[in-house]
């Protein structure tokens, strides 16, 4: 590992010697031939860009020898790819031509990092900004706005996105460009994660496992962290939210620098919530929660290398309701609750040679849990005894340490043809430190080698891969033979293989048609295998199954696509085959007045699909119509219908936007009505949900003043204040609703 820092250190050093090469041209309007200001102009191969300046120039430098895609993208344009080749002596002229239809961003989860209307997958993506501008509250909350998306939440700390109806160990969270891992497995296991410091977010909706591995079967959420700022400026931001539901409020703030090569940037945020008030005004006790986040990076970039090491520390402090009793706006902690340190340390390193590439990266994850415990006892002298036994520790505590690494190589073109050969895998170990367990001591390893092609052709284009995949679970016996607590030891060996085929055609002009198929796989996780304990935040005793096989599925996906200069059209149906479905199942049976579940396999199918339109009529460009609609059932091959599985919903929104006003700028406001339909395609220990509709608005702008620009931004959710429970609620059982009206304030300033 050190002699691989030093050689890429080495490498950093020495490839200033290489002969230099710049790109530069001049942006223009295609109907006026104005310039174009501030239009941005990226290559998503060397993860590099410049901004126009007043006269639509722009120059970007330390570039090698070799061909390469600009992507120039502008507010109010529609986004295009050029191809340049350097060296080169001739200025670039590109004419943008206008468009409403929202310029297009480059998709960084996808193998080769194209526009999402030249991707084979479609992938949705949103920027945390714009999900910011609907008052969520959380990132899990947040991503839930995307279509095809949803959380399952265990009140407003805890959620954890739901993809077509699959989630925990089968979506698969990368962040900073490393695998998330936290001990996701439980459904009462939060992301861990703040939106503080991520740019954007990327879904991929069905099996990634030929890109990702073991736990991409569902699909992948993918966390772009911010971008440093552009070279030789420096920016600094503060922020401030207030959340009127939960009281709570949100500081952010923010530093960064960029040079011609050397580049840093810092971002701290610290959130801290009472308990929320249902639709009824009772506060859910103990669904308060904090968070702190702090995070840095610094990158490098020359001609030949570019080197990116960033550093994640979250801390959160989350209480577990199980009632609604005593009414507090209290922020203090109050047992159960969890405790929980993520640190997340990653170097992304890329070698850049004639008209290739390869791809290091490796991260480094540690993760704290804790959980302390609620003995409810009555009198003074018994809660003090409980006072006592938290200060002595917490009754659970894991710690989660895993190494990863991704090695791409991004081989030249052989005509038509881009491929990449890589190899991926990690080390993991799970120690615990507390009084009770809920899975042993144990070390995971995986590794993976795969490789994928893309051809490409004027109005085809074929992507195809395969993969093959090994992990290692071993656990230590703990305990005593024959006691309720002992953990047999486990030694097992996971093998698969998988591939993918998708063909994305442009029927015609403007109509683009994708299909994809791909084979997918899921080793069953530690959880599943050794679980032999009470869960606080599910209300019951999980006993695994050291038998457990591979999940393994088969996807078929269609997506259709038709879009002109003011009409946006979509419909995406899936249909999803998963072999050795794992599922917790009732053992009619209790543990110390829990309800004991085992985990069982069956085969089990999934299918549905989302559609949307986006309509903004020519000459009014500024008003914006949408609409989606997504829809998923699962079953098992026994008739017995999957357990958290949403419910069919649709999203309206009615949206505005100026950019330029009397007084303020880039102004917006949007009204959005979200409609959920009743879900009594329930399993065999759910209750039918009935469904609810929720009505959210905001505004927004902003304005100079001096130097400093501030954005100020209102939003309302749930303004009728409903009092629903959502499906996917752990406190459904309880009969706790989900959070009422919440009005949230935020202003910003950019220095």
């Amino acid at each position: 590992m050190y002699k691989l820092i030093y050689l890429l250190l080495a490498l950093a050093v020495t490839s200033t010697t290489f002969a230099q090469n710049s790109v530069k041209g001049k942006v223009i309007d295609a109907e006026t031939n104005d310039p174009v200001m501030s239009a941005t102009i990226y290559i998503s191969k060397l993860e590099k860009g410049a901004l126009t300046n007043f006269e639509g120039i722009f120059q970007i430098d330390n570039i090698s020898k070799g061909d390469y895609n600009l992507v120039i993208s502008s507010i109010g344009y529609s986004t295009r790819t050029v191809k340049v080749s350097l060296p080169s002596n001739e200025e670039v002229i590109i004419q943008l031509q206008p468009s409403a239809i929202e310029m297009e961003a480059v998709i960084v989860s996808t193998p080769f990092h194209k526009l999402q209307s030249e991707n084979v997958v479609r992938v949705e993506r949103e920027t945390i900004d714009n999900l910011n501008k609907s008052g969520a509250v959380s990132l899990a909350e947040g991503i839930a706005l995307l279509p095809g998306v949803e959380t399952v939440t265990t009140g407003a700390g805890i959620g954890k996105p739901v993809i077509r109806g699959l989630s925990s160990n089968r979506v698969l969270i990368y962040a900073q460009g490393v695998r998330l891992e936290n001990q996701q497995y439980g459904d009462e296991h939060g992301l861990g994660l703040s939106s503080s410091g991520v740019e954007s977010v990327e879904v991929i909706k069905g099996p990634a496992s030929l890109l990702y591995g073991s736990d991409a079967l569902g699909g992948v959420l993918y966390l772009n962290p911010e971008k440093y700022a552009v070279p030789a400026s420096t920016d600094l931001d503060a922020k401030v939210t207030y959340h009127s539901n939960s009281l709570g409020t949100e500081t952010n703030a923010g530093f960064k620098t960029s040079g011609e090569r050397l580049k840093f940037l810092v971002r701290g945020n610290y959130a801290t919530h009472s308990d929320y008030e249902t639709g009824n005004g009772m506060r859910v006790t103990n669904s308060r929660f904090d968070e702190k986040d702090f995070k840095t990076g610094i990158g490098y970039q020359d001609e030949k290398y570019r080197g990116d090491l960033r550093y994640n520390y979250n801390n959160s402090t989350i209480g577990i309701p199980e009632e609604i009793g005593e009414q507090s706006a209290s922020k203090k902690e109050l047992l159960p609750y969890q405790q929980i340190d993520n640190h997340i340390l990653s170097f992304d390193n890329k070698l850049f040679f004639t008209n290739s590439s390869l791809d290091i990266k490796v991260g480094y994850l540690f993760n704290n849990r804790k959980e302390f415990e609620d003995h409810h006892e009555e009198n003074e002298e018994e809660q003090g005894e409980e006072e006592q036994e938290e200060e002595e520790g917490p009754a659970l505590e894991m710690h989660l340490e895993t190494l990863n690494y991704d090695l791409k190589y991004n081989s030249a073109k052989w005509g038509n043809f881009e491929t990449i050969f890589g190899v991926q895998g990690m080390f993991q170990t799970n120690k615990n430190f507390g009084e009770e367990i809920l899975i042993p001591d144990a070390n995971v390893s995986d590794i993976g080698f795969l490789a994928v092609t893309h051809y490409h052709l004027e109005k085809l284009d074929i992507q195809a891969g395969v993969r093959f995949d090994n992990r290692s679970i071993e656990s230590r016996e703990m305990g005593v033979f024959g006691e309720e607590e002992y953990f047999a030891p486990i030694d097992r060996n996971f093998n698969s293989y998988n591939g993918s085929l998708g063909i994305k055609y442009n029927l015609f002009s403007r109509f683009i048609a994708r299909v994809n198929v791909a084979t997918g796989f899921r080793a069953p996780n530690l959880a599943e295998l050794t679980s032999n304990g009470a869960h606080e935040g599910t209300n019951r005793f999980e006993l695994g199954n050291s038998g457990l096989n591979n999940e393994q599925n088969l996807q078929l996906d269609l997506a259709l696509e038709y879009s002109n200069e003011h009409f946006e059209i979509f419909t995406n149906v899936f249909y999803n085959n998963i072999n050795d479905y794992i599922f917790l199942n009732p053992a009619n049976r209790f543990i110390e007045g829990d309800p004991v579940f085992e985990y069982l396999q069956n085969d089990a199918k999934l299918y549905g699909g989302e559609a949307g339109l986006h309509l903004h009529p020519h000459p009014i460009d500024w008003l914006h119509l949408e609409s989606s609609v997504a829809i998923v059932k699962g079953e098992r091959e026994d008739g017995e219908n999957l357990p958290l599985i949403p419910a069919t919903s649709f999203t309206n929104t009615l949206r505005v936007e100026f950019d330029k006003g009397a007084w303020f700028k880039s102004n917006y406001g949007f009204l959005t009505v979200k409609s959920v339909l009743d879900q009594e395609n329930v399993s065999a220990f759910e209750t039918r949900t009935p469904g609810y509709s929720l009505l959210s608005a905001g505004i927004g702008g902003s304005f100079n003043l001096n130097k400093t620009m501030i954005n100020l931004r209102i939003s309302g959710n749930n303004l009728l204040n409903e009092t629903y429970i959502s499906h996917l609620s752990r406190l459904k059982p309880d009969g706790i609703q989900d959070r009422g009206r919440n009005i949230s304030l935020s202003v910003q300033t950019f220095f």
